[in-house]
């Protein structure tokens, strides 16, 4: 461990081990990207992929009846709890929502990558067994020969919760097998909701990356097994990249523009980096240095800073500076960061910040008292974004080095899940939130 702990600057070893919330800025931003990194070709193809299966999503899952089968959430404007925000003054920008807490039928940002590696698997399936030609109706994906076929191939995934309810719950509908491992101490009701879709869950004891890799080891074992490994996915990471082009039609159409003078600056809740890697790449596709990303992390778990603050290419952990990757944003606890995305992020992400658990449930309740969402404490991690920026340090230096102004920009805050966690627990968390709300006031003495 010594040998690791050396690759710190001593002060950042210091915040992070005493798990004092952080705001790190990324010494890497717009340095070259990787010679293999996916292309904006590879973005135009997912997007292209889901606008062709939205019909067939119709038609499975009645809940995108109305939407056409598109997998979309909401921009909300929030100036409320712009307002509630200590310390950031109202007229420094607005202040946005993208409500991927409320993603139809998987409840959560994994819907987005999740969906998009189930389909492409689908067809690439469907296309070589001669079930559909390449230019046919994707509608015919959900046929009783299709279904026949997909019912002799089995989809498998390592997950803590939501990226397994996205994988299983799209696998099942088409009909293939679904199994998701998982690890014991992941939540019950997530479980019990991917058993009562027909998806046969496996636990684990251990965390996250002991699920991933008991999933991965099995699934090389078993013929027509298709593993969906979330640290190395570039069918995930594409499908989350898509959802840039939606974002930039929203903001045009609230009447955002996103250039030199308008920066656009996106706070992100981050795992093991999959969803937020994705979503960044797609977003610098389209606005270039005009779009600024931060990854939101807990205290105890963050693993993308860990990885980019090394500059090493070998993979880290967060236990290997003493963390133990406990917390209550069970999304977000995740140890190591995906290999595929953080090379890519080392040369796009802006920064880190991190947040406790205290934080975590207050920012939830502020949430819900300003503009009346109901999230969970994973999807609260970026609702300090624009207080770090604004009175911290670190955040003004940023901001003095890029020559950014707060007054025209835009910021916007992306949830993760919500909508499928059972009202019981959201009162829990609610609970929790008014009782810490006053006490979780963000902490910038860097």
């Amino acid at each position: 461990m010594d040998t690791v702990l050396k690759l710190f600057p001593p002060d950042l070893l210091v915040q992070l081990q005493s798990r004092q919330p952080l705001l790190w800025l990324n010494p890497g931003l717009g340095s070259a990207m990787p010679e293999d990194a996916p292309s904006v070709a590879d973005v135009h193809a997912a997007d292209a992929r889901l606008v062709r299966c939205a019909g067939l999503l119709s038609m499975l899952f009645a809940e995108l009846e109305t939407c056409g089968g598109v997998i979309e959430s909401d921009l909300v404007e929030t100036p409320r709890l712009q307002r509630t925000m200590g310390g950031v003054p109202e007229g420094d920008g607005a202040w946005f929502i993208k409500a991927d807490h409320a993603l139809p039928v998987a409840g959560s940002i994994k819907a987005r990558g999740g969906f998009h590696e189930v389909l492409a698997l689908a067809e690439s399936i469907a296309i070589s067994h001669g079930v559909i030609d390449l230019d046919d109706d994707r509608g015919q994906l959900a046929s009783e020969p299709a279904r026949a076929l997909f019912a002799r191939h089995t989809i498998t995934v390592g997950s803590t919760g939501n990226l397994g309810l996205s994988i299983g719950v799209m696998a099942a509908a088409l009909g293939f097998n679904a199994v998701v491992h998982m690890s014991t101490d992941a939540k019950a009701w997530k479980k019990d909701r991917l058993r009562q879709r027909g998806v046969l869950v496996v636990e684990h004891d251990g965390d996250y990356a002991a699920a991933v890799a008991a999933g991965r080891e099995q699934a090389q074992a078993a013929p027509h097994t298709h593993f969906v490994d979330d640290e190395h996915s570039l069918m995930l990471f594409l499908g989350y990249a898509a959802a840039a082009r939606h974002l930039a039609r929203q903001l045009a159409e609230a009447g955002r523009i996103v250039d030199a003078s308008h920066p656009l600056f996106v706070y992100l809740p981050c795992g093991v980096g999959g969803a937020p890697g994705g979503i960044t790449f797609g977003l610098k596709a389209l606005f270039g240095p005009h779009v600024h990303c931060f990854f939101a992390e807990p205290v105890a778990s963050p693993c993308m800073l860990v990885q980019l603050a090394s500059q090493q290419n070998t993979p880290l952990s967060v236990y290997d500076i003493g963390l133990d990757n406990r917390t209550e944003a069970d999304g977000l606890a995740v140890g190591q960061a995906s290999h595929l995305v953080s090379p890519l992020m080392a040369a796009q992400l802006s920064g880190v910040f991190t947040v406790s658990d205290q934080q975590l449930y207050a920012q939830l309740f502020q949430v819900l008292e300003a503009e009346g969402m109901e999230i969970e404490p994973s999807a609260a991690a970026g609702v300090g974004g624009p207080d770090w920026l604004a009175s911290s340090d670190a955040g003004r230096a940023y901001l003095r080095r890029h020559g950014l102004d707060l007054a025209a920009a835009t910021h916007v805050i992306w949830t993760t899940g919500g909508a499928l966690v059972p009202q019981e627990e959201l009162r829990r968390f609610q609970k929790r939130g008014r009782q810490t709300s006053e006490a979780a006031r963000p902490c910038h003495n860097q």
